[in-house]
């Protein structure tokens, strides 16, 4: 995700608003503060229990903030919440029903959580409503699509977890789709456990 992140700042250096959904116990947050991009982050999950392990790892991740380049920040505030650039925001919530105002977002990421979703589009719906025009979604899962991805997570990962789905990548192109995200591009990363990431834009 840092990468593909990476690749949208290519022309861009003015702060943006991040929203991760299911973003667990912050570990992708506490990466993405460590680059010093001018970032507003909201994290959402689930777990209460997730969201309170998250916000104490991002304690320890606030205590220290880096110096923040104040000619990127130009003293931008978020008018939608009052989120600080190189701040992460902990939210607990459900990703069918997003707490947060349309088009807030620049960039809405999704790691390694979607095949829990019981109600898959209605997820990307949402992540399609709070991206600005021209946002970009970032979405990872595993890749079910081969042998080796079949094997690990419709049958290994679906057998410990239960009531999961790991939705094809045509799947989830139809889910982008229907949502209204394009310019729709993936790739498989990973030989074992390989993971499918899918772009797109709003």
């Amino acid at each position: 995700m840092l990468e593909e992140i990476a690749r949208w700042r290519v022309e861009r250096r003015e702060p943006f608003r991040l929203l991760d959904i299911g973003c667990g116990t912050a570990s992708f947050a506490k990466l993405l503060l460590e680059t010093g991009w001018p970032v507003m982050m909201v994290g959402i999950d689930y777990s209460p229990a997730m969201c309170a392990l998250a916000r104490a790892k991002m304690e320890v991740a606030e205590a220290e903030p880096e110096e923040t380049d104040s000619s990127l920040v130009g003293g931008d505030s978020d008018p939608q919440g009052g989120i600080e650039p190189g701040v992460a925001s902990i939210v607990a919530g459900d990703s069918e029903h997003l707490p947060f105002a349309s088009g807030r977002f620049d960039i809405v990421t999704c790691a390694n959580s979607f095949h829990h979703y019981p109600h898959q589009q209605s997820v990307v719906l949402e992540m399609h409503r709070v991206l600005r025009p021209g946002g970009r979604l970032i979405l990872l899962d595993g890749f079910r699509d081969n042998v080796i991805g079949f094997v690990t997570y419709d049958v290994i990962v679906t057998w410990v977890e239960k009531h999961v789905h790991h939705a094809s990548w045509a799947e989830i192109d139809a889910f982008m789709r229907e949502a209204g995200f394009h310019s729709i591009r993936r790739r498989k990363v990973n030989v074992f456990c390989p993971i499918l990431a899918t772009v797109g834009e709003a």
